[in-house]
């Protein structure tokens, strides 16, 4: 299965949810390759430093750019699962992704340079199932604040409304300091201690599959 994480827009946590779910899986005892179609390089940083720990699940890393149909459709003949970090912006890797995933995680902060983004992210959905019907597209809203009195990620999904071909997932990440720790040394969030964060990770990955 391949899973595509693309956006339109940069520091929206795409290479942070990536990771975390190559590492959720790897842990169920899944083979995976984590694809970093990214020129900044996040995806594959994370795997180097993780291969250095070789008491965590192993997950493969691949870096290819521009047209990546082709790989992807390859490594999905040996990998159970392709996770994909595209590059966050409307790039080659993003549209090219698309026409070969099964699944496309869209992550968006509850802000309105990200919600501004959606138009465009919805005609390029529009494009890609034409090549790739059977797609599913989910809209992850990512980095919330924490704060229960603050309530952008209600306003953002009832923006998620006016696009159709991007179902809101009912999970949500959390803007948590815990996430940054866990990038820094290859790991996950579902394999550190906070016990909040592993959750938000290990039910995005039950909702999705």
């Amino acid at each position: 299965m391949i899973i595509l994480i693309g956006s339109q827009k940069g520091g929206c946590g795409k290479s942070t949810t990536a990771v975390n779910i190559s590492a959720e899986l790897a842990g169920k005892g899944h083979d995976v390759v984590l694809v970093d179609a990214d020129r900044q390089s996040t995806a594959a940083n994370w795997a180097m430093d993780r291969a250095e720990n070789k008491a965590l699940a192993k997950v493969n890393c691949v870096q290819k750019y521009d047209n990546i149909r082709d790989t992807l459709l390859d490594l999905d003949k040996r990998y159970e699962y392709v996770i994909v970090d595209a590059a966050g912006r409307d790039s080659r890797e993003l549209r090219t992704g698309m026409t070969a995933a099964h699944i496309l995680i869209v992550p968006f902060r509850p802000s309105q340079p990200d919600l501004d983004t959606l138009p465009n992210m919805q005609e390029i959905i529009i494009q890609a199932k034409d090549l790739n019907p059977e797609l599913k597209i989910f809209g992850l809203i990512t980095m919330a604040p924490t704060n229960p009195i603050v309530h952008e990620e209600a306003e953002a999904r009832d923006c998620l409304n006016d696009y159709p071909e991007i179902k809101p997932l009912s999970t949500m990440i959390r803007d948590r300091k815990v996430y940054r720790d866990a990038m820094s040394d290859g790991l996950s969030v579902v394999e550190m201690d906070n016990a909040k964060a592993k959750m938000e990770i290990k039910k995005l990955v039950e909702e999705i599959l």
